[in-house]
């Protein structure tokens, strides 16, 4: 074995990866040499360097030699398309709107689901509608899959970046084009930040009602894609019930409107398909919304549970009183731990679980409200209850639970986010099988659930520089979803599944439901080049994952081979 001198060589930016997959690997000199010398002239583009020290074999396997002539041919057939598609994208975008570089196109490897980076071919930023149809065009034509992104503040790597496609910003859409008081609607481009509507329709006495804990940093598009919602999404419904209208274009760059800006639409009624669409059917540029009248007064009610069985049939009671919250959180002991920490917002640190019920309306109508609740938590076993005497204090409550993520982050070195939903009555039940979970997989949980929806978001805390403790992670999140749906729920939310909960899809829905959201996204984009290998998931990826699902005792697709 010989291994320690260095081969002085060109190196080239194409090459460097092929030296990553020598690294550390017992590779013949001949091998290598023999590998290089393939290459025409052009392949070494960068100033002499040395390569990394390799470890040789003396008798290199004709396997390992192949596959890494087959990678090294891969990696340069990657530069020749991104020649091409570069080239094409320069008729239509100045190169200030074109980001190809290796420094450049870090940034968007992922969304906010950072587990799962992948770096894309090119990075588009147009800013009027025409360039959007000129690249999905050009996409169209040379055959390469677009992903939409937004502010990358997703959670299920649904913006993660296609290795041979073009992902599409629409950052530059930024523009809040008009806002109609008499109507109580915006009209907004997609890039325009959540929390910026209210911002823009406060001086009229409205509000842009769904509020997800990344209002200050999500964008209405996004938004659109993963259908959102948040705390106040109880009562004033998720994105799809606040929003009118929806303009995007096709993968074809034909422009498309969904919705209308009155109150029913011509023909079918597609507004609530693209809603939640993950961008599989088309890329929004506009979004109109509805904006609601700011309510004259809002006050919270805090309460304290010493059983999380108390806490959860709390939930299920409220809305049995026929009481319909603004908005209904619910946090465990370690999350209460984490944010107070964070924030001080005054939780109950005793408290196994606490939660945070809003009235809001005319004083009246709070008054009576509050008070309601108030006995319906205390007949529930409630040990303390606080009701916030003023705004600040109101504020106070929710920066805790608004804050869950941030907090989150400071006492783990990563947490995964999961996003379910089951039925209201069985919190209590999924939260207990959530704590047989920690000890299963020897890893932390903190739990934050929409509860008045059953909407949950268990962070499990891990540290993703720890194969193994990824590994467990993401096998514990498959637990949550699974159980989820075995409870009578579903695997998301308002988070999408993207890539992460592609395997739980085999568990919830059958391989011929699958196969009808296939012929919807044919439908719209029958090249599969918009958003492509999310969401849904394929029969053979089913099959690997063990886990199709099975009806009357009876697999579906025998036929397919399982692993």
């Amino acid at each position: 074995m010989g291994g320690g001198d260095a081969i002085a060589a060109p190196l080239s930016v194409e090459i460097e990866p092929v030296m990553g997959f020598f690294k550390g690997q017992c590779m013949g000199l001949a091998s290598v040499k023999a590998l290089f010398s393939q290459r025409p002239a052009s392949f070494f583009n960068r100033a002499a360097g040395a390569w990394p020290k390799l470890a040789f074999c003396a008798q290199p396997t004709t396997t390992m030699f192949t596959a890494t002539v087959e990678h090294a041919e891969s990696l340069q057939k990657k530069a020749e398309l991104k020649t091409q598609v570069v080239k094409a994208l320069e008729a239509h975008l100045p190169s200030s709107m074109l980001l190809y570089h290796l420094e450049d196109t870090v940034p968007y490897e992922c969304d906010g689901l950072t587990a799962y980076r992948e770096r894309p071919l090119v990075v588009a930023l147009p800013e009027t509608e025409a360039q959007v149809a000129a690249v999905l065009r050009t996409c169209h034509a040379l055959q390469v899959p677009v992903v939409a992104r937004g502010a990358g503040t997703g959670l299920s790597g649904g913006a993660m970046p296609h290795a041979l496609g073009v992902t599409m910003s629409l950052a530059k859409f930024n523009r809040i084009l008009k806002v109609d008081p008499i109507g109580r609607t915006a009209v907004v481009q997609a890039g325009v930040r959540n929390l910026a509507i209210s911002e823009a329709a406060a001086p009229h006495g409205l509000y842009y009602a769904p509020d997800p804990s990344s209002q200050i940093a999500c964008t209405i598009g996004g938004n659109v894609a993963e259908n959102s919602g948040g705390v106040h999404c109880l009562k004033y419904g998720l994105t799809v019930h606040n929003i009118l209208k929806v303009r995007g274009y096709t993968m074809e760059g034909e422009a498309i409107e969904f919705g209308s800006g009155a109150l029913d639409v011509p023909g079918l009624d597609l507004l609530s398909v693209v809603i939640g669409s993950e961008g599989m059917l088309a890329v929004v540029t506009e979004v109109t919304v509805k904006l609601v009248p700011k309510p004259q007064l809002a006050r919270c009610i805090m309460a304290s549970f010493d059983d999380v069985r108390k806490a959860g049939d709390a939930v299920a009671a409220v809305i049995a009183a026929g009481i319909i919250p603004a908005g209904l959180e619910m946090m465990d002991k370690p999350m209460t731990a984490a944010v107070e920490d964070y924030v001080h917002a005054g939780y109950d640190l005793t408290a196994e679980a606490i939660l945070l019920c809003e009235s809001d309306g005319t004083p009246e109508e709070v008054e009576e409200e509050i008070g309601r609740m108030s006995a319906v938590l205390r007949g529930c076993g409630a040990t303390a209850i606080t009701v916030s005497q003023d705004e600040a204090e109101r504020l106070r409550f929710w920066s805790g639970r608004k804050n869950a993520f941030p907090a989150s982050g400071r006492i783990s070195p990563d947490y995964m986010c999961m996003d379910s939903t089951i039925p209201r009555k069985r919190l209590a039940d999924i939260l207990l099988a959530i704590s047989q979970m920690e000890k299963k997989y020897q890893l932390r949980c903190c739990n934050v659930f929409h509860a008045g929806d059953g909407n949950l978001h268990p962070l499990i805390l891990f540290d993703a520089n720890d194969p193994d403790q990824l590994h467990r992670c993401e096998l514990f999140g498959a637990d949550i979803l699974e159980t989820s749906v075995a409870m009578g729920g579903t695997i998301t939310g308002e988070h999408g599944v993207g890539v992460e909960k592609l395997n739980s899809m085999c568990v919830q829905f059958s391989a011929e439901e699958n196969e009808a959201m296939f012929g919807l996204k044919r439908a719209f984009d029958p090249a599969g080049l918009l958003n492509p290998g999310k969401v849904i998931p394929t029969k053979n990826r089913c099959a690997d994952y063990g886990k199709m699902l099975v009806r009357a005792g009876v697999i579906k697709h025998p036929e397919l081979e399982r692993f």
